[in-house]
């Protein structure tokens, strides 16, 4: 697990390397939320691909990472450095 916050230009750095060759796992609260507003993995996948992070937000006991379109919101945190969980995400 990261301990520190990160900086959105390195937040960035690590989604690119986690969608090239690390891990990416969803948690059971973001595959609920996801079915709820018809969301699939791949729609996930792209807002870490193509969107910007905000600033971290320290939340039970881990840095989150909000990277946002104008439609879907993603919320994330690592576990170490190739490994990122996406907690939740939902269409605004």
């Amino acid at each position: 697990m990261l301990d520190v916050p990160l900086t959105p230009p390195q937040v960035r750095l690590l989604i690119q390397g986690v969608l090239n060759e690390g891990d990416l796992e969803f948690s059971a609260h973001a595959l609920q939320e996801m079915k709820k507003d018809g969301l699939s993995e791949l729609d996930i996948v792209n807002v870490l691909r193509g969107s910007w992070p905000e600033p971290g937000e320290y939340e039970h006991g881990s840095w989150r990472y909000r990277i946002s379109t104008q439609q879907i919101t993603v919320v994330i945190s690592f576990r170490d450095d190739s490994w990122l969980v996406v907690v939740t995400a939902w269409r605004e």
